[in-house]
């Protein structure tokens, strides 16, 4: 992997001392869920919010395989920060490659990525819930004389005590509504960070609730607008969506693996005489959990390959190989868990963390039921133009 701001020869111990401070503060940040400041620093100083930038606009031009393999790494030490991270870089890839923005906002949102800020999409709202499952956004954007003017409310805003612009989706308020992002700064006069945040796992991302009153935007920072009907994902936008969400929660499993390894190495209990490595059974429930994290990292790295090669699967494949990916994860952390036993549990045991954290994975879209309703719609349907062929 080469960054932006490193020497080629050095990368790889820089990414290692990284993880290591990582997972120094990670038992902290997810006890104090105090957003992770000193992490999304030391991301900027080594010019990872640039690496999907296209290299014209001095970013890395990344390709979603090293991406994900990045991310699987920062998150097996730190996941939070990891995620604000995986925001930017989503969302700098998907303007890098959407032909229909005007230049001057997708350049500007790209020297400011290269910069070291951070970006994401503001989405869900309370009533609305995910956009994913469909409907019009009750956030509007009213036209002005000069530009634009934003009022909602947003939730689950990930990052957002560190985003220097958010992409909110919002519907004007023309006679026949089109949707689309608004770029946003942060902060701006009439939005609001409203403290909400208080989860289960992945504490430490500050995924708060935002709310914008009348918030003046120029005209240009509406980006994208179209009508409803005619906003799917491409394949290639979707593949960007799930791939590197997967792998985060991928590496949150290697990190709870990588934990437990040493920790049988370690464990000798007086009536065995020898690590609890030694036992056929501990290496087995082992390679139970190896076999998953295996298939997540062929699944992962063939799918993104593809991608980068021009090949994306399509997006039913790819919300498979999401589910499939952080479905091994979710198994991987509670196989390890139940090894242990009631230890595992305890708050000062990082495996207890991790459990929480790679829950988290079910709740990113697409959602399993909705994975599962697409591909069994889509060989159904496959199945009846085959009959009908026949």
């Amino acid at each position: 992997m080469h960054f932006p701001q490193l020497d080629q020869a050095s990368d790889d111990a820089k990414l290692a001392e990284l993880a290591a401070r990582l997972a120094a503060q990670a038992a902290e940040l997810d006890r104090s869920a105090a957003f992770p400041h000193g992490p999304l620093r030391a991301f900027a100083e080594l010019g990872l919010t640039g690496l999907t930038v296209p290299e014209a606009l001095g970013g890395g031009g990344w390709g979603i395989e090293p991406v994900t393999r990045l991310l699987a790494r920062l998150a097996a030490a730190e996941p939070a920060s990891s995620l604000i991270l995986a925001m930017t870089l989503i969302q700098q890839a998907l303007i890098a490659r959407n032909g229909r923005l005007a230049p001057h906002p997708a350049d500007q949102v790209g020297r400011q990525g290269v910069a070291g800020a951070y970006l994401n999409a503001l989405r869900v709202e309370p009533e609305l819930g995910s956009p994913a499952r469909g409907g019009l956004p009750a956030t509007v954007a009213t036209r002005t004389s000069s530009g634009w003017r934003i009022s909602g409310h947003k939730r689950f805003c990930t990052g957002i005590e560190g985003l220097a612009m958010a992409l909110v989706w919002a519907r004007t308020d023309e006679a026949t509504p089109r949707v689309g992002q608004f770029l946003v700064p942060v902060p701006s006069e009439g939005l609001t960070i409203l403290p909400s945040w208080d989860h289960l796992g992945m504490r430490a991302t500050g995924s708060h609730d935002v709310a914008l009153a009348e918030v003046e935007i120029p005209a240009d920072h509406a980006l994208d607008l179209r009508p409803p009907d005619q906003c799917p994902y491409e394949p290639e936008s979707f593949a960007w969506i799930t791939l590197p969400v997967a792998a985060l929660y991928h590496g949150i499993a290697e990190g709870a693996l990588g934990w437990l390894t040493g920790y049988l190495h370690e464990r000798q209990p007086s009536s065995l005489g020898a690590p609890l490595a030694s036992l056929p059974r501990i290496q087995m429930e082992v390679g139970t959990i190896e076999g998953l994290l295996a298939t997540s990292r062929r699944l992962l790295h063939s799918a993104a390959a593809e991608v980068d090669a021009g090949r994306t699967p399509g997006t039913t494949e790819l919300g498979l190989i999401k589910r499939s990916v952080t479905g091994n994860a979710i198994q991987a952390v509670e196989t390890a868990v139940a090894l242990i036993g009631n230890a595992a549990l305890d708050r000062k045991n990082p495996l207890e963390r991790h459990l929480r954290d790679v829950l988290c994975a079910r709740i990113h879209t697409p959602q399993d039921d909705s994975v599962l309703l697409a591909a069994g719609r889509a060989r159904l349907d496959q199945a009846s133009r085959n009959r009908s062929g026949s």
